[in-house]
């Protein structure tokens, strides 16, 4: 429960003024000059599409599903976690933020954003989404925040290849993992810091970037500014915001956040049985879809109706979308429709011919490149971590 009612959901203006009342004037990001009025703008147009609200302090909200009709989603509008919140405006302000790269390399390095401008500039669209994305909808139900289907977004992300960044650094032959970690505090000190790191292979790929824009502006602080790592096709717990520290290892990251946190069982385990036996770090996204239209509860008339989605999969494009109207009994092709690009998500469209009255259970399930297809429920794990099962959407046909 939070202070806004069961609904969860938050107006633009409440959380606006909390934002600048609770935190302080001081979370408006001053990198660029233009910067302040970008956020200013992004934080007004909140009062038109509230997110839904899971936590309220960090504040943590998710997307609803109806803005999943469009390509990319907007920076306002797309979903929020952290686990501490944003950090203080003189620990990422231009002015004195750094990027710190250390560890197993030939020279430590320090980079401005001034610096990293320099470098070749890279877009990339890709798919973000939380790890627990999905987690209410374990059975039995596990603890944590009890996402349901909006937190996640597809966006254009633009930066610099971290592998840039590391080759000005050196990395040596002993290296086998890089190390992300954030300006964002806990509150307090006995609460380990969020620490995660990811194979060198994947640091090197081409594809995996540091991000200080987000949809042609400059990365929003509540998004992670002024830099984030992005990892396509990854979770985004490897999707480190407000960066400022890289430390290249031999072995992976120690602490809570890459040893106990977002980690899976190695092996399947019985639904509601403790987390035990060896367990890996949570990393590509399996294949998914969504239902935005209709809505839930929503009534339709007889004739055409027009269903449509997103989907989308980890490191592999979707080949395939279909839509059941009798439990997965039976099923229809989706027309694929609108941009296609590896990472992103791809939108879908099938127009129904509804001939009778009454209540109607509408399923999606979506098939990638390497032939994975969306099971029609996920395997259970002590996290409620990486949810894919068959999305569903009841809705009523009148005449």
């Amino acid at each position: 429960m939070n202070d806004e009612g069961e609904s969860g959901i938050i107006s633009r203006r409440s959380w606006l003024n909390r934002l600048l009342c609770g935190l302080g004037a001081s979370l408006i990001v001053n990198h660029r000059p233009s910067q302040a009025h970008a956020a200013e703008e992004e934080f007004a147009s909140r009062e038109t599409g509230p997110l839904i609200v899971r936590v309220t302090r960090p504040f943590d909200a998710e997307t609803p599903v109806r803005e999943f009709t469009s390509f990319l989603t907007p920076n306002h509008r797309f979903f929020v976690r952290s686990h501490f919140g944003p950090p203080p405006q003189e620990a990422v302000s231009e002015a004195n933020w750094k990027l710190r790269v250390g560890g197993l390399v030939e020279r430590s390095r320090e980079f401005s954003l001034k610096d990293l401008r320099q470098m070749e500039t890279v877009t990339i669209t890709a798919v973000v989404q939380c790890s627990g994305n999905g987690r209410a909808f374990h059975c039995p139900k596990v603890p944590g925040v009890q996402w349901e289907r909006g937190a996640v977004g597809n966006a254009q992300w633009t930066g610099v290849r971290l592998r840039d960044v590391l080759a000005q650094a050196g990395v040596r032959g002993d290296a086998h993992h890089v190390q992300f970690q954030g300006a964002d505090r806990p509150v307090v000190d006995s609460v380990p810091l969020f620490v995660r790191s990811i194979p060198l292979e994947k640091a090197l790929h081409t594809d995996t970037i540091l991000a200080y824009e987000m949809n042609g502006r400059p990365l929003p602080l509540l998004h992670g500014a002024p830099l984030r790592a992005i990892t396509p096709g990854w979770m985004a717990d490897s999707c480190i915001k407000w960066l400022t520290n890289i430390i290249v290892r031999e072995d992976e990251a120690k602490g809570y956040y890459m040893q106990t946190a977002y980690r899976v069982p190695a092996k399947p385990v019985e639904p509601g049985a403790p987390a035990s036996g060896p367990s890996t770090p949570v990393e590509v996204m399996p294949v998914k879809s969504l239902l935005a239209a209709p809505q839930e509860g929503e009534t339709v008339k007889l004739g055409p109706v027009t269903i449509q989605g997103v989907a989308w999969s980890g490191e592999g494009k979707v080949v395939k979308v279909e839509v059941s109207f009798d439990e997965g009994k039976t099923w229809e092709s989706a027309r694929l429709v609108g941009e296609d690009h590896l990472y992103a998500w791809r939108q879908w469209q099938f127009v129904w011919k509804a001939k009778t009255a009454g209540i109607f259970t509408l399923l999606c399930r979506a098939t990638d490149a390497h032939g994975d297809v969306q099971p029609s429920t996920s395997p259970w794990n002590p996290s409620g971590f990486l949810w894919n099962g068959w999305d569903r959407v009841t809705v009523t046909v009148t005449a």
